[in-house]
């Protein structure tokens, strides 16, 4: 009966590290698309169904602004601080992705596009962030953070 109630206990810790490795939750560092270096970090979490994403760090270097102003951002985002910015928005779960129009910010160049989101499922450490307009769109690849 031990033997039993233990190898139950042991498989379920493997279901649920495996269902939360496979989620979109949590921290991810993102990737500078020209050089390879990070960029931030981005909190996504799951409010109402939906997913939400706030930069928490900027990575900058020495001498630059460590947190500036989101000068190019549009509307009511516009000169507001960078960190703690929620630059993903509202998307919702289709199978195994997070989409929504208007979905992703770009604070570094103000616009906002259409986004789509999912982990890479050989590599779950991995999240494919898909920004398009209509038929043009770019996928970068964050990493998660431990």
């Amino acid at each position: 009966m031990k033997k039993t109630l233990f190898l139950l206990s042991i498989m379920t810790m493997f279901v649920f590290s495996t269902a939360f490795s496979q989620s979109v939750v949590g921290l991810w560092k993102t990737i500078d698309d020209e050089t390879g270096k990070p960029k931030s970090i981005v909190k996504l979490e799951i409010r109402d169904g939906k997913v939400y994403g706030n930069i928490i760090k900027l990575f900058r270097a020495p001498g630059e602004e460590q947190d500036p102003d989101c000068d190019e951002c549009p509307g009511k985002l516009k000169g507001k601080k960078i960190i703690g910015m929620q630059i993903v928005n509202g998307l919702e779960k289709d199978d195994d992705e997070w989409e929504a129009d208007d979905g992703i910010l770009d604070p570094e160049s103000g616009k906002i596009y259409d986004c789509k989101i999912w982990v890479d499922e050989d590599e779950p450490n991995k999240l494919n962030v898909r920004g398009y307009i209509a038929f043009f769109h770019r996928t970068q690849t964050w990493i998660r953070e431990k």
